[in-house]
């Protein structure tokens, strides 16, 4: 890798990173009981282990995200929408940043784009033109971009649970009018890397080794395809700020619409902006 090849991989991965540090200091951070198994909960761990596979059957979906960081007794919600492609792992997110503490929205709305080992994002990094994309190597991320974009990539979030430990059934519930089945356990995201698809596998990896503990406490709601029409980990990790401390997300995500019309077209090498990003 070229000393130009290797400033661009650390310039980009602070621009992923600076999504979280500009909510948490706008914020003013100072860092970064189940219910008894019935028959269905004895396979519950395969069950939730096949989840991600129901999706690429599924081939498609509407996803709205919600991320809730917490540090220092201060939190704050990050909320995304677009839709996702399982077959292609091609998504498109607007991601909504939290209001300033005097209530005024400070930032515009981050269009991202999500791809196999890359996330592009628009509106993100001051001094970038309005019509360029910046573009991040989520493999090159301590979090595997399972916290840093703003919101969890909807296939890397299904195929955590590829990486279950424990679940239970915890019983039927309703998400959004569908009739589901509710299971919580635990996930090992080094387990997860191992079994995940060859574009998620390097950066649930990353994440096994950069996450405070690579146990992720989960809640799952899946209908009667097995898709997942709501699931929600919850992560640790250390902030990289000076003033430090633990930073606890809770990441939601919910599918709906499947089979929805997907159309994501990639930056072309000329939209992606090259230069520096100014900290904000």
């Amino acid at each position: 890798m070229t000393e130009r090849q290797q400033h661009r991989r650390r310039q980009g991965a602070g621009v992923a990173a600076g999504v979280l540090c500009v909510c948490l200091a706008g914020s003013g951070c100072a860092g970064s009981g189940a219910a008894a198994e019935d028959s269905r909960g004895r396979d519950a761990v395969e069950v939730v282990r096949r989840a991600a596979d129901a999706l690429v059957g599924a081939r498609s979906s509407k996803a709205r995200t919600s991320m809730e960081m917490a540090t220092g007794g201060t939190r704050v919600t990050i909320r995304g929408e677009g839709v996702y492609d399982f077959r292609k792992q091609l998504g498109q997110l607007k991601v909504l940043l939290p209001q300033d503490p005097a209530g005024a929205t400070a930032h515009r709305p981050i269009m991202e784009l999500l791809a196999p080992g890359a996330l592009f994002m628009k509106n993100r990094g001051a001094g970038v033109p309005a019509d360029k994309w910046v573009r991040v190597d989520t493999r090159s991320l301590s979090d595997g971009n399972l916290v840093t974009g703003g919101a969890t990539d909807p296939f890397a979030a299904a195929e955590v649970l590829r990486g279950a430990r424990t679940a239970t059934y915890v019983g039927d519930k309703e998400v959004a009018g569908t009739a589901v089945r509710h299971y919580r356990g635990t996930a090992d995201l080094g387990a997860a890397a191992q079994e995940a698809s060859d574009g998620n596998k390097e950066a649930l990896a990353a994440a096994a080794k950069g996450f405070a503990t690579d146990e992720v406490p989960f809640d799952v709601y899946l209908d009667d395809d097995g898709r997942i029409r709501k699931v929600r980990h919850r992560f640790s990790f250390v902030n990289g700020q000076p003033s430090g401390g633990a930073v606890a997300v809770a990441s939601t995500t919910l599918l709906y619409d499947f089979g929805a019309p997907v159309d994501v077209r990639l930056p072309e090498r000329e939209d992606i902006y090259a230069g520096k990003i100014a900290e904000e």
